[in-house]
């Protein structure tokens, strides 16, 4: 009977000659709470989407979705196994749920970049036998011709690493991406993109310089710097996992070269102005400190630490080492616009579990403060502190100056220990301050698609059970320097601002995301 629950899906009901439909918010009670802002979003809130059955998305007020890619899609060049934008087919399984289906590769996080009037969606893939990279031409009306196979193989033969996150590096024309893996595996990658956003050889490259380690998040600053976020879980006591994780900053040497430089990771110091080490952490996952990191109107001095790379390349115990602060499973980052990149805020994803005996168990977001991106000191504090309707937050992403777009990867445990799938929030920054949370607006209760809910119900062990919110992306596509994302402030309703998000798991549909403008059109406009 599951079986033929996922033909009511998306992808079964569109197929492969039908075309891509857009799909409008379903009608939803609000809640009392809105959000509004200049260039930003303006909706209601939404309730979030239980956790039982097939659930459809449903979005705020005032936005629609349309798919852009899903993972049955064909590859315009396929290559070995790699045929499909979420399949890799090389086991000769069908693309259907079965115990002896093609491998799910997982489209995760999006970079939109504008080439020579060309409109792309990249992405890099974190399932399946091994990463690749893929790149959407939003342009192209022909759905056989839409994905593009940008890159599968490693310059120096070895195996290639699955990948989470992604960015663009203006500054070396390269896509920087992110293996989420304990050394020796996890690190970054780079693939080379010419004038016209076409890979130079269709080689992924190491950068080793920057460190091996769980790294998700991956951002530049106008510096030309790459800011790391890492997340390689924790041991578990108490329900929760120890804080043993680390936010990085890898300042070249030269801009346009990323083989050789410095890599440092952040340290923050109690009150008494001592550092709080990963020694005293792991000993102590109840420390006062995290009480108190999780407390609005703290703050706390911070300060980069230089890392000495050893054994595997190893980031995260070079940074054990150095004396800087693990955090609990902390995963993306981003430069809040108009502050001159001295505003980063990044996401904590906490233990995912309700019955988490320890402190910070609902993770929450951080700013950080510095005078410049390349300052040594600074100041880190609480903007949001999670709870357990509001937890598990991963990618995060600016949709104005004043609003903080966050979304939930839960896990499917706490799903079912809340009822309640994930959602994606919007965090005002305008309405608090250091000593109150922000207003928070539910924009999408996510659903689940019939894909992931056979998975679910039948527990197959090879693919995730619900669909989870990813690469939550908000950019003009400017692949210049000064598109960096933070440097500009982002006008969604309306002009060259667009909007992604991938339903990964399942049915692996990327979507975009439509927002009402002033005529009511809610069209993007061309940055060509």
């Amino acid at each position: 009977m599951m079986k033929q629950h996922r033909k009511l899906g998306l992808v079964g009901a569109v197929g492969l000659g039908l075309g891509l439909v857009a799909l409008t918010a379903a009608a939803m009670p609000a809640t009392a709470q809105t959000a509004s802002g200049s260039g930003g979003l303006n909706v209601s809130g939404v309730a979030a989407n239980s956790a039982f059955g097939i659930q459809s998305n449903v979005l705020a007020s005032g936005l629609t979705e349309s798919a852009v890619a899903y993972g049955q899609l064909p590859l315009v060049n396929a290559h070995g196994g790699v045929t499909n934008y979420g399949y890799n087919t090389s086991n000769g399984g069908a693309l259907t749920q079965s115990p002896n289906e093609a491998f799910k590769t997982e489209p995760d996080k999006n970079v939109y970049l504008v080439f020579g009037g060309k409109h792309y969606l990249f992405q890099g893939h974190e399932g399946g036998p091994g990463g690749y990279v893929t790149r959407v031409n939003l342009d192209e009306p022909d759905l056989t011709r839409r994905v593009t196979l940008i890159a599968d193989t490693r310059s120096d033969g070895a195996a290639v690493p699955t990948f989470d996150g992604i960015t663009w590096d203006p500054f070396t024309h390269q896509l920087l991406l992110t293996a989420e893996a304990s050394a020796p595996k996890g690190g970054v990658f780079a693939v080379l993109l010419d004038a016209n956003g076409e890979a130079v050889d269709r080689k992924i490259t190491t950068l080793p310089a920057l460190g091996s380690g769980g790294f998700e998040g991956i951002q530049n600053d106008s510096a030309g710097n790459v800011w790391l976020v890492e997340d390689i879980g924790g041991a578990v006591v108490s329900g929760g996992k120890k804080p043993n994780s680390y936010v990085y900053r890898f300042t070249p040497t030269t801009p346009t070269d990323l083989s050789a430089g410095t890599l440092e990771a952040l340290q923050v110091s109690r009150q008494n102005g001592t550092p709080v080490t990963a020694q005293e952490l792991s000993a102590n996952p109840s420390d006062q400190f995290i009480t108190d990191l999780h407390t609005y109107g703290s703050s706390f001095s911070t300060r980069w630490v230089t890392l000495t790379l050893g054994a595997n390349n190893g980031a995260t115990s070079a940074a054990a080492a150095a004396g800087a602060t693990p955090f609990k499973r902390p995963e993306n980052g981003v430069f809040r616009p108009g502050t001159n990149f001295g505003e980063f805020y990044f996401t904590e994803t906490g233990d995912t579990n309700k019955d988490s005996a320890l402190p910070g168990a609902f993770g929450g977001v951080f700013k950080l403060t510095q005078k410049s991106p390349t300052a040594g000191t600074g100041t880190l504090s609480p903007v949001f502190v999670g709870d357990v309707q509001h937890t598990g937050l991963d990618n995060i992403q600016f949709a104005s100056k004043d609003q903080l777009l966050v979304v939930e990867d839960a896990g499917d445990a706490l799903h079912a220990q809340r009822n309640a799938l994930d959602s994606g929030y919007l965090l005002d920054l305008k309405n608090g301050d250091s000593k109150n949370a922000p207003s928070v607006v539910r924009w999408l209760a996510e659903g689940r698609d019939a894909s992931a809910t056979y998975d679910h119900y039948t527990n197959p062990g090879y693919n995730d059970g619900d669909n989870e919110i990813t690469g939550i992306h908000v950019s003009n596509g400017d692949p210049s320097t000064a598109g960096v994302l933070g440097a500009q402030l982002p006008q969604l309703s309306g002009g060259a601002w667009r909007s992604f998000w991938t339903q990964q798991h399942g049915d692996n549909i990327t979507w975009e995301l439509h927002v009402a403008s002033g005529d009511g059109t809610g069209q993007h406009g061309d940055n060509s």
